[in-house]
């Protein structure tokens, strides 16, 4: 793991969509919560998707919707973006602030053990996925993904904020 990551919200047409998105979902949910989560397989790889609407490389994760769990969104979104599967039990490692996306928006950070069931194709949303190894991640992987990953090894300490 090297470099300082992508800066995800820094582009003038991320900012944008960032924007737009979050006006939507401040007309329909009276606080943003995401999950996110540090999948790792047997081989102790980790699965990171690059989106087809930011830059950069992230940990696979999403929205909670009204009406669903925490766990349910989080295994939705591991289906959805990888063809993943938890095996095991499932640590939330923190909650965090997200105030880059907007100033009503938290994450709750999971770390699992996943099988990909078969491989993720390309999509409109998915542009690629796959595992890396932690000394392997793909140069443009957001600053973000590489802070929580130093956090999981115990290099820096458990950020508030995301």
């Amino acid at each position: 793991m090297s470099g300082e990551g992508v800066p995800e919200i820094r582009g003038l047409r991320t900012r944008i969509v960032v924007w737009l998105l979050h006006r939507v979902f401040m007309m329909t949910r009276g606080m943003t919560l995401g999950v996110r989560a540090a999948c790792f397989d047997a081989e102790g790889r980790i699965f990171l998707v690059r989106h087809t609407y930011v830059p950069g490389w992230y940990m696979p994760g999403g929205g909670v919707e009204r009406g669903e769990t925490a766990i349910e969104a989080l295994r939705k979104e591991l289906r959805e973006e990888g063809n993943l599967e938890i095996r095991g039990e499932i640590v939330l490692f923190h909650a965090y602030y997200n105030r880059n996306a907007s100033r009503r928006d938290h994450v709750l950070f999971y770390r699992v053990t996943v099988e990909q069931t078969t491989p993720r194709a390309p999509d409109r949303e998915i542009a690629e996925s796959g595992f890396f190894a932690l000394d392997a991640l793909p140069e443009d992987t957001t600053a973000a993904t590489l802070r929580r990953l130093r956090e999981l090894r115990g290099e820096a300490e458990r950020a508030d904020y995301w």
